[in-house]
Protein backbone atom coordinates (compact mmCIF):
# COMPACT_ATOMS: atom_id res chain seq x y z
CA UNK A 1 0.00 0.00 0.00
CA UNK A 2 1.74 3.00 -0.88
CA UNK A 3 2.58 6.13 1.66
CA UNK A 4 1.38 9.76 0.97
CA UNK A 5 2.04 12.71 3.48
CA UNK A 6 -1.49 12.42 4.22
CA UNK A 7 -0.81 9.78 6.70
CA UNK A 8 1.81 11.04 8.29
CA UNK A 9 1.14 12.64 11.81
CA UNK A 10 -0.04 16.18 11.29
CA UNK A 11 3.21 17.13 13.51
CA UNK A 12 5.88 15.81 11.36
CA UNK A 13 4.19 17.69 8.30
CA UNK A 14 4.88 20.90 10.76
CA UNK A 15 8.16 20.02 11.83
CA UNK A 16 9.52 19.39 8.12
CA UNK A 17 7.68 22.29 7.26
CA UNK A 18 8.50 24.94 9.77
CA UNK A 19 12.77 23.29 9.19
CA UNK A 20 14.42 21.28 11.50
CA UNK A 21 17.65 19.33 12.27
CA UNK A 22 17.83 15.70 10.09
CA UNK A 23 21.29 14.10 11.00
CA UNK A 24 22.37 11.82 7.69
CA UNK A 25 23.15 8.72 10.11
CA UNK A 26 26.28 7.52 10.25
CA UNK A 27 27.22 3.79 10.48
CA UNK A 28 29.02 2.19 13.60
CA UNK A 29 31.20 -0.64 13.02
CA UNK A 30 33.39 -2.43 14.84
CA UNK A 31 37.41 -3.72 13.80
CA UNK A 32 35.95 -6.84 11.72
CA UNK A 33 34.02 -4.29 10.16
CA UNK A 34 30.88 -5.26 11.63
CA UNK A 35 28.13 -3.73 12.70
CA UNK A 36 28.22 -2.39 16.02
CA UNK A 37 24.51 -2.39 16.89
CA UNK A 38 25.03 -1.24 20.65
CA UNK A 39 26.78 2.13 19.14
CA UNK A 40 25.00 2.89 16.43
CA UNK A 41 22.26 2.91 19.10
CA UNK A 42 23.86 4.50 21.30
CA UNK A 43 24.14 7.17 17.89
CA UNK A 44 20.53 7.05 17.22
CA UNK A 45 20.01 7.78 20.77
CA UNK A 46 22.23 11.05 20.48
CA UNK A 47 20.78 12.38 17.48
CA UNK A 48 17.55 12.09 19.11
CA UNK A 49 18.45 13.58 22.80
CA UNK A 50 20.19 16.09 20.91
CA UNK A 51 16.95 17.80 19.50
CA UNK A 52 17.22 16.12 15.87
CA UNK A 53 13.96 15.91 14.42
CA UNK A 54 14.56 13.39 12.74
CA UNK A 55 16.99 10.40 11.07
CA UNK A 56 18.22 9.76 7.69
CA UNK A 57 18.92 6.41 7.70
CA UNK A 58 20.99 4.58 4.42
CA UNK A 59 22.36 8.04 2.89
CA UNK A 60 25.77 8.96 2.03
CA UNK A 61 26.69 9.29 5.05
CA UNK A 62 25.76 6.09 6.38
CA UNK A 63 27.63 4.32 3.35
CA UNK A 64 25.84 3.44 -0.17
CA UNK A 65 27.75 0.00 0.37
CA UNK A 66 25.50 -1.28 3.18
CA UNK A 67 23.24 -2.60 0.84
CA UNK A 68 26.26 -5.17 -0.83
CA UNK A 69 27.15 -5.74 3.16
CA UNK A 70 23.38 -7.00 3.84
CA UNK A 71 23.01 -3.95 6.19
CA UNK A 72 20.34 -2.09 4.44
CA UNK A 73 17.98 -3.40 6.45
CA UNK A 74 19.10 -4.22 9.63
CA UNK A 75 20.68 -0.80 10.09
CA UNK A 76 17.01 0.81 9.28
CA UNK A 77 14.92 -1.32 11.32
CA UNK A 78 17.34 -0.45 14.00
CA UNK A 79 17.02 3.43 13.82
CA UNK A 80 13.07 2.91 13.43
CA UNK A 81 13.09 0.78 16.33
CA UNK A 82 15.48 2.66 18.48
CA UNK A 83 12.71 6.28 17.83
CA UNK A 84 10.13 4.33 18.97
CA UNK A 85 11.77 2.89 22.39
CA UNK A 86 13.57 6.15 23.08
CA UNK A 87 11.34 9.17 22.75
CA UNK A 88 7.44 9.72 22.97
CA UNK A 89 7.06 12.20 20.48
CA UNK A 90 7.15 10.97 16.63
CA UNK A 91 10.17 11.96 14.91
CA UNK A 92 10.62 12.03 10.91
CA UNK A 93 12.46 8.67 9.37
CA UNK A 94 14.18 9.20 6.29
CA UNK A 95 15.34 6.24 4.34
CA UNK A 96 18.02 6.35 1.30
CA UNK A 97 17.03 5.46 -1.73
CA UNK A 98 19.14 4.42 -4.74
CA UNK A 99 19.54 2.30 -7.83
CA UNK A 100 17.42 1.85 -10.53
CA UNK A 101 14.04 1.94 -10.77
CA UNK A 102 13.45 -1.95 -9.86
CA UNK A 103 15.97 -0.98 -7.01
CA UNK A 104 14.51 2.03 -5.69
CA UNK A 105 11.10 0.76 -5.61
CA UNK A 106 12.02 -2.18 -3.57
CA UNK A 107 14.03 -0.20 -0.57
CA UNK A 108 11.05 2.23 -0.91
CA UNK A 109 8.56 -0.80 -0.30
CA UNK A 110 10.71 -1.92 2.90
CA UNK A 111 10.91 1.44 4.18
CA UNK A 112 7.16 1.84 4.33
CA UNK A 113 7.23 -1.59 6.07
CA UNK A 114 9.75 -0.69 8.91
CA UNK A 115 7.65 2.80 9.36
CA UNK A 116 9.72 5.31 7.15
CA UNK A 117 8.05 8.81 6.23
CA UNK A 118 9.71 9.62 3.61
CA UNK A 119 12.61 8.41 0.87
CA UNK A 120 15.84 10.41 -0.08
CA UNK A 121 16.61 9.45 -3.51
CA UNK A 122 19.75 9.39 -4.71
CA UNK A 123 20.03 9.81 -8.96
CA UNK A 124 23.50 8.80 -8.76
CA UNK A 125 23.03 5.18 -10.26
CA UNK A 126 20.94 6.98 -13.33
CA UNK A 127 23.49 8.92 -14.96
CA UNK A 128 22.77 9.02 -18.40
CA UNK A 129 19.65 9.17 -18.12
CA UNK A 130 17.40 11.54 -20.38
CA UNK A 131 15.19 13.83 -17.92
CA UNK A 132 11.95 11.89 -19.21
CA UNK A 133 13.59 9.09 -18.21
CA UNK A 134 14.59 10.65 -14.76
CA UNK A 135 11.10 12.08 -14.07
CA UNK A 136 9.37 8.47 -14.57
CA UNK A 137 11.75 7.15 -12.31
CA UNK A 138 11.06 9.54 -9.82
CA UNK A 139 7.16 9.08 -10.58
CA UNK A 140 7.68 5.28 -10.33
CA UNK A 141 9.08 5.33 -6.77
CA UNK A 142 7.14 8.54 -5.04
CA UNK A 143 4.17 5.87 -6.12
CA UNK A 144 5.50 3.91 -3.00
CA UNK A 145 6.78 6.30 -0.52
CA UNK A 146 6.59 10.43 -0.18
CA UNK A 147 9.70 11.73 -1.48
CA UNK A 148 12.73 13.63 -0.44
CA UNK A 149 14.64 14.96 -3.42
CA UNK A 150 18.36 14.95 -3.63
CA UNK A 151 20.93 16.90 -5.14
CA UNK A 152 24.13 15.34 -4.29
CA UNK A 153 27.32 16.87 -5.38
CA UNK A 154 29.22 15.52 -8.58
CA UNK A 155 32.51 15.14 -6.31
CA UNK A 156 31.22 12.42 -4.35
CA UNK A 157 28.78 10.52 -7.39
CA UNK A 158 25.62 12.85 -8.08
CA UNK A 159 25.05 14.09 -11.65
CA UNK A 160 24.05 17.42 -12.66
CA UNK A 161 20.19 18.54 -13.12
CA UNK A 162 18.91 21.48 -14.56
CA UNK A 163 16.54 23.85 -13.18
CA UNK A 164 13.96 22.14 -15.76
CA UNK A 165 14.72 18.91 -14.12
CA UNK A 166 13.19 20.45 -10.96
CA UNK A 167 11.04 22.13 -12.01
CA UNK A 168 9.20 18.57 -13.00
CA UNK A 169 10.41 16.97 -10.58
CA UNK A 170 8.64 19.64 -7.68
CA UNK A 171 5.56 19.19 -9.83
CA UNK A 172 4.94 15.18 -8.60
CA UNK A 173 2.52 15.78 -5.88
CA UNK A 174 3.95 13.64 -2.86
CA UNK A 175 7.10 15.22 -3.00
CA UNK A 176 7.47 17.06 0.33
CA UNK A 177 11.08 18.21 0.72
CA UNK A 178 14.63 18.96 -1.42
CA UNK A 179 17.81 18.41 0.29
CA UNK A 180 20.42 20.69 -2.01
CA UNK A 181 23.60 19.82 -1.65
CA UNK A 182 25.50 20.31 -4.93
CA UNK A 183 28.25 22.58 -3.10
CA UNK A 184 27.56 24.97 -5.90
CA UNK A 185 25.87 28.44 -5.94
CA UNK A 186 24.17 27.91 -9.14
CA UNK A 187 22.91 24.60 -9.01
CA UNK A 188 21.36 25.12 -5.73
CA UNK A 189 19.99 27.62 -7.59
CA UNK A 190 18.86 26.18 -10.16
CA UNK A 191 16.72 23.80 -7.36
CA UNK A 192 14.44 26.97 -5.95
CA UNK A 193 14.33 28.11 -9.36
CA UNK A 194 13.02 25.02 -10.05
CA UNK A 195 10.44 24.99 -6.96
CA UNK A 196 9.25 28.10 -7.57
CA UNK A 197 8.60 27.61 -11.59
CA UNK A 198 6.48 24.90 -10.12
CA UNK A 199 4.76 26.77 -7.40
CA UNK A 200 5.10 24.27 -5.05
CA UNK A 201 7.08 26.36 -2.78
CA UNK A 202 4.12 25.45 -0.12
CA UNK A 203 4.14 22.00 -0.66
CA UNK A 204 7.88 21.56 -0.86
CA UNK A 205 10.10 22.32 2.35
CA UNK A 206 13.60 23.25 1.19
CA UNK A 207 16.77 21.35 3.71
CA UNK A 208 20.23 22.31 3.15
CA UNK A 209 23.23 19.63 2.78
CA UNK A 210 25.57 22.23 1.11
CA UNK A 211 27.86 21.68 4.23
CA UNK A 212 30.24 24.30 2.99
CA UNK A 213 27.41 27.11 3.13
CA UNK A 214 25.37 26.32 5.79
CA UNK A 215 24.45 29.50 7.67
CA UNK A 216 24.38 31.15 4.78
CA UNK A 217 21.69 28.84 2.72
CA UNK A 218 19.24 28.67 5.65
CA UNK A 219 19.57 33.07 6.38
CA UNK A 220 19.33 33.96 2.90
CA UNK A 221 16.01 34.31 1.24
CA UNK A 222 16.10 33.40 -2.22
CA UNK A 223 13.67 36.32 -3.90
CA UNK A 224 12.73 35.59 -7.66
CA UNK A 225 10.62 36.99 -10.50
CA UNK A 226 7.40 34.76 -11.26
CA UNK A 227 5.90 36.65 -14.02
CA UNK A 228 4.70 39.62 -12.68
CA UNK A 229 5.27 39.21 -9.05
CA UNK A 230 8.08 38.65 -6.68
CA UNK A 231 8.07 35.43 -4.71
CA UNK A 232 10.12 35.10 -1.83
CA UNK A 233 11.49 31.19 -0.67
CA UNK A 234 13.63 30.21 1.72
CA UNK A 235 15.92 27.48 3.02
CA UNK A 236 14.33 25.88 6.31
CA UNK A 237 16.55 23.16 7.60
CA UNK A 238 19.51 21.43 6.98
CA UNK A 239 19.76 17.19 6.03
CA UNK A 240 23.27 16.99 6.59
CA UNK A 241 26.54 14.58 6.66
CA UNK A 242 27.84 17.55 9.23
CA UNK A 243 25.12 17.65 11.06
CA UNK A 244 25.55 13.92 12.05
CA UNK A 245 28.68 15.39 14.41
CA UNK A 246 28.26 18.02 17.40
CA UNK A 247 24.47 17.63 16.99
CA UNK A 248 23.29 19.80 19.56
CA UNK A 249 25.32 22.27 19.03
CA UNK A 250 23.60 22.14 14.87
CA UNK A 251 20.33 22.52 17.05
CA UNK A 252 21.24 25.43 18.60
CA UNK A 253 22.56 26.95 15.83
CA UNK A 254 18.97 26.42 13.90
CA UNK A 255 17.11 27.76 16.63
CA UNK A 256 19.23 30.91 16.37
CA UNK A 257 18.73 31.33 13.10
CA UNK A 258 14.69 30.83 12.75
CA UNK A 259 14.63 33.36 15.72
CA UNK A 260 16.60 36.14 13.97
CA UNK A 261 15.27 35.30 10.61
CA UNK A 262 11.29 36.03 12.22
CA UNK A 263 13.08 39.16 13.71
CA UNK A 264 14.77 40.16 10.62
CA UNK A 265 17.86 40.65 12.84
CA UNK A 266 20.57 38.59 10.84
CA UNK A 267 23.27 40.21 12.91
CA UNK A 268 27.10 39.99 12.14
CA UNK A 269 28.08 37.40 14.65
CA UNK A 270 25.94 35.10 13.18
CA UNK A 271 27.19 36.00 9.86
CA UNK A 272 31.07 35.44 11.18
CA UNK A 273 29.61 32.02 11.94
CA UNK A 274 29.51 30.94 8.91
CA UNK A 275 33.09 30.89 7.91
CA UNK A 276 33.79 29.13 11.59
CA UNK A 277 31.21 26.65 10.77
CA UNK A 278 32.20 26.23 6.85
CA UNK A 279 35.81 25.75 8.25
CA UNK A 280 35.21 23.04 10.73
CA UNK A 281 33.49 21.04 7.83
CA UNK A 282 36.58 21.47 5.75
CA UNK A 283 38.28 19.15 8.09
CA UNK A 284 35.63 17.04 8.47
CA UNK A 285 34.79 16.14 4.95
CA UNK A 286 38.49 16.64 3.95
CA UNK A 287 38.02 19.70 1.39
CA UNK A 288 41.57 18.98 0.87
CA UNK A 289 41.28 15.98 -0.97
CA UNK A 290 37.99 16.19 -2.84
CA UNK A 291 35.90 15.16 0.31
CA UNK A 292 37.98 11.47 -0.06
CA UNK A 293 37.98 10.97 4.01
CA UNK A 294 34.57 12.75 4.36
CA UNK A 295 32.76 9.62 6.62
CA UNK A 296 36.14 8.90 8.05
CA UNK A 297 36.46 12.45 9.42
CA UNK A 298 33.43 12.58 10.62
CA UNK A 299 34.09 8.91 11.89
CA UNK A 300 36.72 10.55 13.91
CA UNK A 301 35.11 13.33 15.56
CA UNK A 302 32.73 10.78 17.27
CA UNK A 303 35.46 8.79 18.00
CA UNK A 304 36.94 11.08 19.92
CA UNK A 305 34.19 11.66 22.15
CA UNK A 306 33.60 8.23 22.55
CA UNK A 307 30.55 7.92 20.46
CA UNK A 308 32.26 5.24 18.13
CA UNK A 309 34.92 2.85 18.79
CA UNK A 310 36.98 3.65 15.47
CA UNK A 311 36.90 5.31 12.00
CA UNK A 312 36.42 1.77 10.16
CA UNK A 313 34.47 1.91 6.91
CA UNK A 314 32.83 -0.80 4.75
CA UNK A 315 35.52 0.16 2.26
CA UNK A 316 39.12 -0.88 3.78
CA UNK A 317 40.82 2.00 1.26
CA UNK A 318 38.36 4.85 2.70
CA UNK A 319 40.29 6.26 5.67
CA UNK A 320 41.15 9.78 6.99
CA UNK A 321 43.79 11.00 4.42
CA UNK A 322 47.35 12.72 5.28
CA UNK A 323 47.14 15.80 7.69
CA UNK A 324 43.07 15.05 7.81
CA UNK A 325 43.47 13.81 12.03
CA UNK A 326 45.72 17.41 11.99
CA UNK A 327 43.12 19.46 10.50
CA UNK A 328 40.86 17.72 12.89
CA UNK A 329 43.12 19.16 15.84
CA UNK A 330 42.88 22.71 14.68
CA UNK A 331 39.13 22.72 14.30
CA UNK A 332 38.69 21.41 17.46
CA UNK A 333 41.00 23.62 19.38
CA UNK A 334 40.51 26.85 17.65
CA UNK A 335 36.39 26.66 17.46
CA UNK A 336 35.76 24.56 21.26
CA UNK A 337 32.47 26.58 21.56
CA UNK A 338 30.70 24.59 17.83
CA UNK A 339 31.60 21.05 20.10
CA UNK A 340 29.11 19.71 22.21
CA UNK A 341 31.56 17.29 23.89
CA UNK A 342 30.02 18.54 27.69
CA UNK A 343 26.78 17.27 26.16
CA UNK A 344 28.15 13.75 25.31
CA UNK A 345 30.27 13.45 28.27
CA UNK A 346 27.11 13.82 30.66
CA UNK A 347 25.04 11.28 28.49
CA UNK A 348 27.35 8.64 26.77
CA UNK A 349 27.16 6.21 29.57
CA UNK A 350 23.58 6.58 29.26
CA UNK A 351 23.14 5.57 25.38
CA UNK A 352 25.74 2.82 25.23
CA UNK A 353 23.68 0.92 27.70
Amino acid sequence: MALTPADWPPELRETLRRGTVIPAHLLALNERRQLDVRRQRALSRYYLDAGAGGLAVGVHSTQFAIREAGLYEPVLRLAAETVREWVKSPRLLIAGLVGNTAQATREAELAVDLGYHAGLLSLAAMRGATEDELIAHCRAVANVIPLVGFYLQPAVGGIDLPASFWTRFAEIETVVAIKIAPFSRYRTLDVVRGVAAARAEDRIALYTGNDDSIVFDLVAPFVLRRGDAEVTLRIRGGLLGHWSVWTKTAVSLLARVHKAVAEARIDQDLLALAGRITDCNSAFFDAAHNFRGCIAGCHEVLRRQGLLAGTWCLDPHETLSPGQAEEIDRVIRDYPDLADDAFVNANLERWLS
